[in-house]
């Protein structure tokens, strides 16, 4: 035999062996993972004899189930169909439908790869002192009014997401963050056993959201619903990355809005009761204003509050308004302590704007309908999404004559009040310029925030859960509470204070049952209730991240009589929550 045919057998050996051991690798792959769907892990390919590394691939460890395996996500250079790179598509950002991306619904399979890292009472108490934790907001109105055509109609005022808490200050200033936004369906699926919907859809069309230079928020401007999408319902998802590389997972988390109606217009009927719900505006909720000079969308302006707390009218940002309803015959002394009604807020009726940040408030104000430029003040109409309105000051000029009848107004970035024009020949009119009208729409806000109380994690921060309610049951050594909310998954310990529940039990995505501690183990230092004592509740996932909730908790003293009988702690009262220990 010479060296060629030598050669030969020995390159059909040697490339026999390496087939043989893909093989192998790919079946063992194969036989981990435990996906049903089409997408399966790519096949390896063969290294050509022209790289200099070897083709066999050494494992060190045995194979370990890949089924929820997450990848680091990399920067890549691509570019879009046209040939010329973006900076915005050029982050390999997960998918739900990609079997390698990261799983963003945790069941109870998923749960368990979680690393357990548990909390201490130190680092719960830290935490609690310093409360250096990141909050993600998400600020949106509650309709969207869809596209026709080759016209786009952008979402006004424009979502915006805020970053607060003192978790931010490095990462902000390192500039390190990346931040996206779509539309799509809701990503966590609320149901009786905890499982992740199977009909979840998510936009692929993802727009990055720029931060402002030394803000703390982004909008975004360019959203808009084609008439091709026949949803009645959205949400918005917020995704969030990490951009540098001294994390092991720059992956932070996917986050969604409240649910946004989708409507083709402003309604110009009068609402009945049973679309009155979903249309029209009801005492007690938040809105939002803008201005539009001459129907241009480079001329909008939103009524908002500075950090000076002064109202202005801003081009890049919005207000959120509690807009309260008043009775009419409210004394018109203007005061901080007014009585509110309930029910649809009504054209011709007295209101209070107060901003739902600052607290800063307007005067009293009687909202007026308008009809091109001109305020109808016979109108007393359920006050509808996305009307034009008018506000007149209560307060003005006491004269029963329309021609002294003063609107809230804008001039370029001031608030200010101008003077009606009464109509010729028409008692209940008064003309009014583009300045003094007002588009009013619902608003919403989704909220998240979180702790990493030992470290950055290796999992994403989503789902989080949100705690929105919360049920007292029994008392003294033998009382329970149930949380009632979002995104709740097996495996999540409830803390009171600095102190953990001795038993927490997940019942679905939606409920949690804790047991309440002994308030000797809460405040060990104080051997009975003296006095009322609230503590925070909290929601701890099983890598160590602290989920703060709104909700407290108070522990109250037995009366003198109980006491003498039984020197146990006390009996617990209802909790409350109009104290937000969630800043």
């Amino acid at each position: 035999m010479d060296w060629r045919q030598y050669a030969m057998s020995f390159w059909n050996d040697y490339q026999f062996m390496v087939n043989m051991q893909l093989a192998m690798y790919q079946m063992l792959t194969n036989f981990a993972s435990n996906s049903t769907t089409s997408q399966q892990i790519p096949s390896l390919r063969y290294r050509s004899s022209n790289d200099q590394q070897s083709p066999i691939i050494n494992h060190q460890k045995p194979i370990k189930r890949l089924s929820h395996k997450r990848q680091r996500l990399v920067k890549t250079n691509n570019s879009t169909g046209s040939g010329t790179a973006t900076t915005t598509s050029n982050l390999n950002m997960p998918t739900s439908s990609s079997p390698d991306g990261y799983n963003i619904h945790y069941n109870d399979e998923s749960y368990e790869e979680l690393e357990h890292r548990p909390v201490t009472r130190e680092m719960m108490a830290g935490y609690l002192l310093t409360r250096r934790h990141r909050t993600v907001t998400i600020y949106h109105a509650k309709v969207a009014q869809k596209s026709y055509g080759n016209e786009k109609r952008f979402f006004c005022p424009p979502p915006c997401v805020y970053l607060s808490g003192d978790g931010w200050n490095q990462d902000l200033e390192q500039d390190s963050l990346c931040t996206m936004i779509s539309i799509g369906e809701p990503l966590y699926h609320n149901d009786n056993n905890g499982s992740p919907s199977g009909n979840i859809t998510q936009s692929s069309e993802m727009q990055h959201l720029p931060f402002e230079n030394g803000k703390r928020f982004g909008a975004a401007k360019t959203l808009f619903i084609s008439d091709s999408d026949k949803r009645k319902h959205i949400n918005l998802n917020v995704k969030m990355m990490y951009t540098n590389d001294f994390r092991d997972n720059p992956y932070i988390g996917m986050f969604e809005s409240r649910k946004i109606k989708v409507i083709s217009k402003p309604s110009k009927k009068k609402q009945s009761v049973k679309n009155a719900e979903s249309v029209c505006i009801q005492s007690g909720t938040k809105v939002a204003l803008f201005n539009r000079l001459r129907s241009q969308n480079v001329s909008t302006r939103f009524l908002h509050v500075d950090e000076k707390n002064q109202f202005h009218a801003s081009a890049h940002e919005w207000g959120s308004f509690y807009i309260h309803l008043l009775d009419n015959e409210e004394p018109c002394m203007e005061s901080n302590n007014f009585s509110v009604k309930e029910g649809f807020v009504q054209y011709g009726s007295t209101v209070k704007l107060v901003c739902s940040v600052t607290n800063q408030s307007l005067p009293y104000l009687v909202i007026r309908k308008v009809d091109k430029n001109r305020v109808l003040l016979d109108s007393d109409e359920p006050v509808s999404q996305l009307h034009k309105c008018a506000f007149e000051f209560k307060n003005g000029p006491s004269s029963s004559s329309s021609s002294n009848l003063v609107y809230l107004c804008l001039a370029t970035e001031r608030i200010v009040g101008i003077a009606g024009k009464p109509c010729p020949n028409e008692r209940f009119r008064v003309d009014i310029n583009d300045s003094a009208c007002w588009t009013i729409i619902s608003t919403d806000k989704a909220e998240y925030t979180w702790f990493e109380a030992r470290g950055p994690v290796s999992h994403p921060i989503t789902p989080v859960p949100v705690a929105r309610h919360i049920v007292v049951d029994g008392g003294g050594a033998a009382a329970t509470v149930e949380l009632t909310g979002e995104n709740f998954s097996p495996g999540l310990s409830v803390w009171f204070g600095e102190t953990e529940s001795p038993c927490t039990d997940y019942r679905s995505t939606q409920t949690i049952v804790a047991e309440v501690p002994q308030f000797s183990l809460v405040m060990p230092n104080m051997p009975w209730i003296q006095r009322p004592m609230s503590t925070p509740i909290s929601l701890v996932r099983r890598d160590g991240i602290i989920y703060l909730t709104s909700l407290v908790f108070t522990y109250t003293p037995e009366p003198a009589s109980a006491r003498k009988n039984t020197p146990s702690p006390g009996a617990i009262l209802p909790p409350t929550s109009d104290n937000n220990f969630c800043e």
